[in-house]
């Protein structure tokens, strides 16, 4: 549920920063689809941290 919140923040995320840079619609979707990637990863990472603390 984390990495799937991650994917689509990031996503925002990245879009919103093309706008604001000027970009066009390649670069949008460019910047959503790398943000939306990394904050993925991030969220993974997240996931199994919490999952391993809540085992102890």
């Amino acid at each position: 549920m984390i990495i799937i919140a991650a994917f689509v923040l990031g996503a925002i995320l990245g879009d919103m920063r093309a706008r604001k840079a000027g970009g066009n619609r390649k670069d949008r979707l460019q910047y959503a689809a790398a943000h939306a990637i990394a904050f993925a990863v991030l969220g993974l990472f997240a996931t199994i941290l919490i999952d391993r603390w809540l085992r102890v």
